[in-house]
């Protein structure tokens, strides 16, 4: 995978062995865009077509490992994000092919995982983690509806009833929380994340390749199609609630830090 590198703009690919590691490389909150995402699939892509290579680590630079989409850049209105309309569908293409890919991902999540950075974190098969890190699916506190597939993803680690309280609080749970219900599968000091990433991913690689991918495949089977039918659901719920009252005043006080006051319209 080494003559991958040059080709990207907002990661970083290194092979060490049987492990490839891909690292969000957009600092300090490694905010996603559909640029980044397309290069992250193409990176495992390049994985699966890499017979050297058995199992990816995701993993991030900076403070956050992704926190999510920036609602502060806005579009032409003044009030709309730019990741809006036909460029969030697009987005979500290309995250769709995340799930499409073959080889075992492990995620080392050693800061935040907000929004669609929790829907990024949750196309691995593992979540390495801290008690530092935070995850939040928070897009009810914005007055958005869901994304990235989070519908179809977060109900099958942490169950429906848990996935429907951290919807519909968008309360942020610190790693400890995270690993009691599912969410994360290893819990280490903040400073060890990446490395107990690697030496889970160095264990999965010492199984047989063949049949870890078609254990992976029937593990997974129907979750590709899945993933793309709730972001078109998503989509739909998405484009209209970008256009109301609450949405504006969720971004707004993100922005403030404050309590939002949704008034239903």
């Amino acid at each position: 995978m080494s003559d991958q590198q040059g080709r990207f703009e907002n990661i970083g690919v290194t092979a060490a062995g049987p492990i490839a590691t891909i690292e969000l490389r957009r600092p300090p909150h490694n905010f996603f865009s559909r640029e980044m995402i397309a290069e992250i699939a193409t990176a495992l892509e390049a994985a699966d077509a890499d017979p050297a290579i058995r199992v990816v680590v995701l993993a991030a630079e900076g403070k956050a490992f992704c926190a999510g989409a920036d609602f502060s850049r806005r579009g032409p209105s003044g009030t709309e994000p730019e990741d809006g309309g036909p460029v969030r569908r697009h987005l979500y293409k290309e995250a769709s092919r995340l799930f499409r890919t073959r080889k075992p991902i492990v995620a080392a999540v050693h800061g935040a995982a907000i929004g669609g950075g929790l829907g990024l974190a949750c196309v691995a098969d593992f979540r390495v983690t801290c008690q530092e890190a935070r995850f939040s699916a928070n897009f009810t506190r914005l007055g958005f509806h869901p994304g990235f597939g989070l519908t179809a993803t977060l109900p099958r680690l942490v169950g429906p009833q848990m996935a429907a309280l951290l919807f519909y609080t968008g309360r942020r749970i610190p790693g400890d929380e995270a690993v009691r219900i599912g969410l994360a599968d290893l819990l280490v000091p903040q400073a060890e994340v990446r490395s107990a990433a690697e030496a889970l991913a160095t264990e999965i690689a010492q199984s047989g390749p063949l049949a870890v991918v078609a254990t992976r495949e029937t593990l997974r089977r129907g979750l590709a199609d899945a993933v793309e039918a709730a972001t078109e659901r998503e989509l739909v719920e998405q484009d209209w609630l970008r256009k109301t009252e609450d949405f504006r005043e969720g971004v707004k006080a993100m922005a403030e830090r404050r309590l939002p006051n949704f008034r239903g319209r």
